[in-house]
């Protein structure tokens, strides 16, 4: 089969991913799976129903506000997944393993509903803490930075130009710099791993290792391209904003955030169901940037991504299209 007849034998659906700790995390129609290739070998997998609070106010699922919302709430099972993905390659030191065996059922029971709370927190701590640190350093810090020379450059929009400009350069420079770390390439993997299992199951082949590996690791849907066309949105919204007050443009900013992730959602969600020239032309910034993200993953990672996409597909039928 030639690329045009796998592109119109592709069907496009609401399958997502996220890569973890030697894992990957599904999300299906119904259903989130993770499965993590533990220590001893073993594919472990944890699936749970999704509980999304757009199921819940349908204003929630207006255009932009659904972005918002799935925004933070892809923040919230990211770290999740990533958590639980961590606990099988924590350490525990024996002096805890000792005491736990020594406790009582009911001390267990309030010693593990303990650690459920702090794991809670731990959560929504660390979801607060990676949107102060993207804020901060890939939204404010630019500004700025430009603010320093900006009675040196003619014109708003030149000045918010460049700004983009050096928001992309921090933003690929830090992609590029913790590339090279090999915990971090393992998960670029399995990050890899994710896309071609899912363009294998969107092509409508059997998902299996021979026929994922033939795929392309780079997917339109990726949260890689979410954040850069957060970035173009922002410069095109920001460049109607004043620099006559540094302090203002930055509260400004901070206010229209909401604003350009839910448009940045649009766009992505209309770009994974499009096939026309005008959003492959808006995808492939994106797709150029996940040759940085991603990585050509091996056999054993592609059948930890198989085994978590099969698991959200058991039992549910995929129908909820973009």
């Amino acid at each position: 089969m030639n690329n045009k007849q796998k592109e119109s034998a592709c069907h496009i659906t609401s399958i997502g991913g996220q890569a973890v700790i030697e894992g990957v995390m599904m999300r299906g129609p119904k259903e989130i799976a993770v499965a993590v290739r533990k220590p001893d070998g073993e594919i472990e997998i944890d699936k749970k129903p999704i509980a999304s609070i757009l199921q819940k106010y349908k204003w929630l699922k207006f255009p932009v506000i659904r972005g918002v919302v799935s925004f933070v709430e892809s923040l919230v099972i990211g770290t999740k997944a990533l958590m639980y993905s961590a606990s099988f390659y924590d350490v525990e030191e024996e002096e805890d393993k000792e005491k736990k065996e020594a406790m009582s059922e009911e001390e267990r029971k309030k010693q593990e509903a303990k650690e459920s709370r702090a794991m809670t927190f731990a959560i929504y701590s660390s979801v607060v803490i990676a949107l102060v640190f993207g804020i901060g350093i890939f939204m404010l810090l630019p500004t700025v930075l430009v603010g320093f020379i900006k009675h040196y450059i003619p014109g708003n929009i030149l000045a918010t130009l460049l700004e983009g400009v050096v928001r992309i350069a921090i933003f690929i420079a830090y992609i590029a710099l913790v590339s090279n770390m090999k915990d971090i390439r393992r998960v670029f993997e399995y990050h890899g791993a994710e896309h071609k299992t899912i363009f294998c199951y969107e092509h409508g082949e059997e998902l299996t290792v021979e026929n994922a590996r033939k795929f392309t690791r780079l997917h339109p849907r990726c949260g890689t391209s979410f954040l850069l066309i957060v970035m173009v949105i922002s410069i095109i919204l920001f460049s109607f904003i004043s620099w006559s007050n540094p302090w203002l443009r930055l509260l400004l900013r901070l206010a229209l955030l909401p604003v350009v992730a839910g448009l940045s959602y649009e766009i992505i969600k209309l770009a994974g169901r499009s096939t026309g020239v005008v959003m492959k032309i808006v995808s492939a910034p994106g797709l150029w940037l996940q040759k940085l993200t991603t990585r050509e993953p091996d056999d054993s990672q592609l059948e930890v991504a198989i085994a978590s996409l099969k698991s959200v597909l058991t039992g549910n039928k995929e129908d909820d299209k973009w």
